[in-house]
């Protein structure tokens, strides 16, 4: 919605995520302060800590979940602490289960305290494509900076990340000049500058196939296998309830993420203890994986117990999967036994 956005293509979410806290350094510095405090939640990517580590930034204040997503009343309290200025992270689509943080009122806290808002959509950001489901992304317009990666719901080869800003005066700290690559009377003459568009110097033309996709299938082509994955999970997740040996993670499903495990795990859990059940969940992933059955992945997450278990996780992302494909998937996980 600014007169003035702009986007960078980036390697992926991780890049995109460092650069967005240079640029939250930059403009801190420019505004006098010395540096600027992170604030993101337990379930923000790691890139987001290591980001700060890299750029010499204090350590991220980390905020408390519940269900996977930020307590808005957390964020609140830790602003309400925070001396200068703050970038506060928001995840459009967790890593371990596919969640969207309340986007809206964490912008509203973010505003209240005078705190720029980042949000990591590198999962999540293609919901946009889709009139049915871009109102899960409800508050995004506030954010001062976006990550996105076509890489997972864009079906793109790595690399395939984007920054996007909400206007393009924010990417004036990348700006950088040397004779042989960008020499000032070749720009002023109209040759490209690409210099201060990344902080790479020789990279790929990655955004040539991001063109073609876009091209080929257009705004309404991609909501569709969007949406197809967004109901595939929705799918596995019935499929699971009603299955006597498997045992879905009680609450909403992410994204197009499902995290389940068999009950055989709780019925070890019981008998032999919590890591006994664990095991059996990790066995079951890897006799999967390495029989070629399924490639499945692995999350720790609470359970409604308050205690922390291990799950199978499930993200589908193949926009061809069909029903029966999910049950057998699901039987295929039943009946794999150590």
């Amino acid at each position: 919605r600014s007169p003035q956005p702009d986007a960078l293509v980036t390697s992926g979410g991780t890049e995109s995520n460092l650069v967005a806290l240079l640029l939250a350094r930059e403009r801190a510095r420019a505004a006098g302060a010395r540096t600027v405090q992170v604030v993101c939640g337990t379930n923000a990517h790691h890139s987001i800590h290591r980001a700060a580590w890299l750029l010499g930034l204090p350590t991220p204040v980390t905020v408390a979940c519940h269900a996977g997503r930020v307590i808005p009343a957390a964020l609140d309290r830790a602003l309400a602490t925070t001396a200068g200025p703050a970038l506060v992270i928001a995840t459009a689509g967790t890593t371990d289960e596919g969640l969207i943080d309340p986007l809206p009122q964490l912008a509203r806290i973010a505003t209240t305290y005078g705190a720029e808002l980042h949000i990591d959509a590198a999962y999540g950001g293609p919901l946009l494509f889709s009139d049915t489901l871009r109102h899960r992304l409800d508050g995004i317009d506030n954010a001062i900076s976006v990550t996105l990666d076509l890489h997972k719901l864009g079906w793109q080869p790595v690399a395939a990340g984007l920054l996007a800003v909400r206007d393009t005066t924010e990417l004036e700290p990348l700006t950088h000049q040397t004779d042989y690559l960008n020499a000032d009377d070749d720009t002023e003459a109209g040759l490209p500058d690409l210099l201060g568009r990344s902080i790479r110097t020789t990279r790929r033309p990655d955004a040539f196939k991001i063109a073609v996709t876009l091209r080929a299938l257009g705004r309404t082509g991609l909501a569709q296998l969007v949406e197809h994955c967004v109901t595939s999970a929705e799918q596995l997740a019935a499929i699971t309830d009603r299955h006597p040996a498997l045992r879905r993670r009680p609450g909403p499903i992410g994204i197009s993420t499902v995290l389940l495990r068999p009950t055989a795990a709780d019925e070890l859990a019981a008998t032999e203890g919590e890591e006994a059940g664990d095991a059996h969940v990790a066995d079951v992933r890897r006799r999967l994986l390495t029989a070629g059955r399924a490639v499945i992945g692995r999350a720790r997450a609470q359970d409604t117990d308050g205690r922390v278990r291990l799950w199978l996780k499930a993200t589908l992302l193949h926009p061809d999967t069909r029903t029966t494909d999910l049950e057998t998937l699901a039987d295929s996980i039943a009946h794999t036994t150590p």
